[in-house]
Protein backbone atom coordinates (compact mmCIF):
# COMPACT_ATOMS: atom_id res chain seq x y z
CA UNK A 1 0.00 0.00 0.00
CA UNK A 2 1.38 3.29 -0.97
CA UNK A 3 2.15 5.91 1.80
CA UNK A 4 -0.44 8.82 2.54
CA UNK A 5 2.46 11.34 2.39
CA UNK A 6 5.69 10.42 0.73
CA UNK A 7 9.20 13.68 1.05
CA UNK A 8 10.40 14.02 -2.60
CA UNK A 9 13.68 14.96 -3.19
CA UNK A 10 14.80 16.04 -6.30
CA UNK A 11 18.45 15.05 -7.63
CA UNK A 12 19.88 15.73 -10.63
CA UNK A 13 20.76 11.86 -11.79
CA UNK A 14 21.93 10.48 -8.24
CA UNK A 15 19.04 9.77 -6.61
CA UNK A 16 19.81 5.87 -6.20
CA UNK A 17 22.99 6.94 -5.19
CA UNK A 18 22.30 9.17 -2.62
CA UNK A 19 19.20 6.29 -1.52
CA UNK A 20 22.31 3.49 -0.92
CA UNK A 21 24.20 6.31 1.00
CA UNK A 22 21.16 6.67 3.49
CA UNK A 23 20.21 3.16 3.62
CA UNK A 24 23.61 1.83 5.21
CA UNK A 25 24.64 5.01 7.19
CA UNK A 26 20.94 5.30 8.84
CA UNK A 27 19.16 2.71 11.15
CA UNK A 28 15.57 1.81 9.74
CA UNK A 29 16.63 2.97 6.06
CA UNK A 30 16.27 0.93 3.21
CA UNK A 31 15.71 1.29 -0.71
CA UNK A 32 12.26 -0.07 -1.68
CA UNK A 33 12.32 0.03 -5.28
CA UNK A 34 13.83 1.79 -8.70
CA UNK A 35 11.62 3.12 -11.26
CA UNK A 36 13.06 3.33 -14.55
CA UNK A 37 11.54 5.91 -17.21
CA UNK A 38 9.47 4.39 -19.71
CA UNK A 39 10.19 7.03 -22.00
CA UNK A 40 12.73 10.04 -22.93
CA UNK A 41 11.84 13.31 -20.59
CA UNK A 42 13.41 16.73 -20.39
CA UNK A 43 16.34 15.55 -18.53
CA UNK A 44 16.88 11.82 -19.30
CA UNK A 45 16.29 8.83 -21.63
CA UNK A 46 13.84 6.06 -21.75
CA UNK A 47 15.39 3.29 -19.43
CA UNK A 48 17.24 5.65 -17.22
CA UNK A 49 16.20 5.80 -13.23
CA UNK A 50 13.71 8.28 -13.06
CA UNK A 51 12.41 7.40 -9.30
CA UNK A 52 13.62 5.92 -6.23
CA UNK A 53 11.64 4.72 -3.27
CA UNK A 54 13.38 4.26 0.22
CA UNK A 55 13.24 5.17 4.17
CA UNK A 56 15.19 7.11 5.97
CA UNK A 57 14.73 5.94 9.98
CA UNK A 58 11.20 4.90 8.84
CA UNK A 59 10.42 8.24 6.88
CA UNK A 60 9.53 7.44 3.28
CA UNK A 61 11.03 9.02 0.73
CA UNK A 62 11.16 9.39 -3.17
CA UNK A 63 14.28 10.70 -4.85
CA UNK A 64 12.88 12.20 -8.28
CA UNK A 65 15.89 12.44 -10.92
CA UNK A 66 14.74 15.79 -12.01
CA UNK A 67 17.87 17.41 -13.56
CA UNK A 68 20.06 20.21 -12.68
CA UNK A 69 17.23 22.94 -12.07
CA UNK A 70 16.59 22.58 -8.33
CA UNK A 71 19.30 22.53 -5.68
CA UNK A 72 18.65 21.48 -1.64
CA UNK A 73 18.53 24.47 0.38
CA UNK A 74 18.61 24.40 4.41
CA UNK A 75 14.89 25.50 4.11
CA UNK A 76 14.55 21.43 4.51
CA UNK A 77 16.57 19.07 6.98
CA UNK A 78 16.26 16.14 7.91
CA UNK A 79 16.66 15.94 12.71
CA UNK A 80 18.29 13.35 13.72
CA UNK A 81 18.25 12.65 17.19
CA UNK A 82 21.07 10.53 18.67
CA UNK A 83 21.16 9.04 22.18
CA UNK A 84 25.10 9.52 22.88
CA UNK A 85 28.52 10.74 21.09
CA UNK A 86 29.45 8.11 19.49
CA UNK A 87 26.04 7.66 17.30
CA UNK A 88 26.39 11.60 16.90
CA UNK A 89 30.38 11.30 15.94
CA UNK A 90 29.00 8.22 13.38
CA UNK A 91 26.22 10.26 11.49
CA UNK A 92 27.91 13.32 11.25
CA UNK A 93 31.27 11.80 10.20
CA UNK A 94 29.27 9.50 7.50
CA UNK A 95 28.00 12.37 5.78
CA UNK A 96 30.59 14.81 6.16
CA UNK A 97 33.46 11.82 4.91
CA UNK A 98 31.73 10.99 1.97
CA UNK A 99 31.83 14.54 0.31
CA UNK A 100 29.83 16.16 2.86
CA UNK A 101 30.56 19.42 4.48
CA UNK A 102 30.21 20.95 8.12
CA UNK A 103 27.72 23.46 9.28
CA UNK A 104 27.28 25.50 12.48
CA UNK A 105 25.43 24.31 15.63
CA UNK A 106 25.10 20.43 14.45
CA UNK A 107 24.10 20.99 11.27
CA UNK A 108 26.11 19.20 8.31
CA UNK A 109 25.39 18.77 4.63
CA UNK A 110 25.80 15.70 2.57
CA UNK A 111 27.50 15.79 -0.75
CA UNK A 112 23.66 15.88 -2.72
CA UNK A 113 23.27 19.02 -0.83
CA UNK A 114 21.02 17.48 2.02
CA UNK A 115 21.14 19.28 5.32
CA UNK A 116 21.09 17.25 8.29
CA UNK A 117 20.75 18.02 12.19
CA UNK A 118 22.64 15.54 13.71
CA UNK A 119 21.15 16.49 17.42
CA UNK A 120 21.76 14.87 20.06
CA UNK A 121 19.19 14.69 22.78
CA UNK A 122 21.29 15.96 25.48
CA UNK A 123 21.65 18.75 24.10
CA UNK A 124 18.24 19.24 23.24
CA UNK A 125 16.94 18.83 26.98
CA UNK A 126 20.23 21.13 27.78
CA UNK A 127 18.77 24.11 26.23
CA UNK A 128 14.87 23.36 27.64
CA UNK A 129 16.75 23.55 30.80
CA UNK A 130 13.65 24.54 33.31
CA UNK A 131 16.88 27.02 34.64
CA UNK A 132 16.89 30.34 32.15
CA UNK A 133 20.86 30.18 32.88
CA UNK A 134 21.59 26.89 32.62
CA UNK A 135 20.10 26.82 29.24
CA UNK A 136 21.83 29.85 27.98
CA UNK A 137 24.83 28.31 28.62
CA UNK A 138 24.16 25.22 27.23
CA UNK A 139 23.03 27.21 24.05
CA UNK A 140 25.90 29.55 23.85
CA UNK A 141 28.49 26.56 23.69
CA UNK A 142 26.60 24.99 21.55
CA UNK A 143 26.74 27.98 19.33
CA UNK A 144 30.29 27.79 19.15
CA UNK A 145 30.24 24.33 17.43
CA UNK A 146 29.76 22.31 14.39
CA UNK A 147 29.79 18.90 16.11
CA UNK A 148 27.79 18.89 18.67
CA UNK A 149 29.99 17.87 21.85
CA UNK A 150 27.95 16.48 24.70
CA UNK A 151 30.42 16.34 27.71
CA UNK A 152 31.21 20.09 26.89
CA UNK A 153 27.36 20.68 26.76
CA UNK A 154 26.70 18.79 29.74
CA UNK A 155 29.95 21.14 31.21
CA UNK A 156 28.18 24.22 30.47
CA UNK A 157 24.59 23.56 31.25
CA UNK A 158 26.44 22.82 34.96
CA UNK A 159 28.25 26.34 34.97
Amino acid sequence: MANKNTICLWYDGTALEAAQFYAKTFPDSAVKSVYHAPGDYPDGKKGNVLTVEFTVMGIPCLGLNGGPAFKHTEAFSFQVSTEDQAETDRLWNAIVSNGGEESACGWCKDKWGLSWQITPRALMEAIADPDPAAAKRAFDAMMQMKKIDIATIEAARRG
